[in-house]
């Protein structure tokens, strides 16, 4: 059997994973975010857990993310190497985060002293429950008994149309966790509009649309979801909640109208993903046409 892992930028709801039987310890690696002066290691997301990262944050409580050492990687992954296992990582964008030089660091060192093991990491180029999704469709070719070649293959033909729009109420805090950087060249007269961020092909963010309003930038992005959304009988439409319960609530209402085929799962932002985007974030995550190419800074 192959060992499963993911992170906590993949955004995986407690109940969700529960459901497909990869809540447990073994298979998260924990992402670590500071608030308050103090480091935690970031869990499966839930509902309580959200909410009071936000109330934090509104409070004045400004959060930031760190990477893994190499030794803590060593530490979380060293019995499976050492028990000689395949192990298959689903993970967020590597173009995100400098975490995953460190876990290179970590695997020269693990695979010279155990070399039997076997490890692949897979790059969603994703984040949040965009990369979650990857995670969920991976655990689902695991558990039919797919090899490791097999799973990687089908992941290539899902992963790159997993598109994720994101609408944030104050896109300061995308630009200080240098999520965007695109964003250096736009500040300014474009902080009077919603841009519609993407996700992109490199695993990076961009900004797109820009409209006037939030109520017309989720408008506009509904009407994208359910003009492009594909393949409705296996991927759901996931509405991520970044402090934003009315919005949320009114989203998965309209888009349930637009798309009654649709199965509509809201879930919530938590801390990791919620230190770069701020309260009242929300993003629709959907299985539709290839993602946008990247765009120079």
């Amino acid at each position: 059997m192959i060992r499963l892992f993911y992170d906590s930028d993949c955004e995986l709801d407690y109940n969700l994973a529960k459901q497909y039987g990869i809540d447990g310890e073994e298979h998260l690696i924990k992402m670590p975010y500071i608030i308050k002066n103090e480091q935690h290691l970031c869990e499966l997301i839930t509902e309580e857990m959200s909410k009071s990262f936000f109330e934090e944050v509104k409070a004045g409580n400004m959060p930031s993310t760190a990477a893994l050492n190499a030794q803590e990687y060593i530490n979380k992954l060293e019995p499976y190497f050492a028990n000689g296992d395949e192990m298959l990582y689903v993970a967020f964008s590597s173009a995100m985060s400098g975490t995953f030089n460190n876990l290179n660091m970590a695997l020269k060192e693990l695979e010279a002293k155990y070399p039997k093991a076997k490890f692949v990491r897979y790059d969603t180029k994703a984040i949040s429950m965009s990369a979650g999704l990857a995670v969920i469709i991976a655990k689902q070719l695991i558990d039919q008994g797919k090899s490791m070649e097999e799973i990687v293959a089908e992941l290539d033909k899902v992963v790159p149309y997993i598109n994720c729009s994101i609408i944030a109420d104050d896109l300061m805090y995308l630009k200080r966790g240098g999520r965007l950087t695109a964003l250096k060249a736009l500040l300014g007269t474009m902080l009077q509009l919603k841009p519609i961020i993407k996700l992109t092909s490199g695993g990076t963010l961009i900004p797109t649309t820009n409209v006037a309003g939030r109520n017309k930038a989720l408008m506009t992005v509904m009407k994208e979801t359910a003009e492009q959304a594909k393949d409705l009988d296996k991927y759901p439409i996931i509405i991520m909640n970044g402090d934003c319960d009315q919005d949320t609530e009114r989203v998965c209402q309209k888009l349930g109208s637009m798309m009654p085929d649709a199965t509509i799962l809201p879930l919530f932002v938590g801390p990791i993903i919620g230190a770069h985007c701020g309260p009242g974030t929300l993003a629709i995550i959907y299985v539709g046409e290839a993602r946008p190419a990247p765009i120079n800074d």
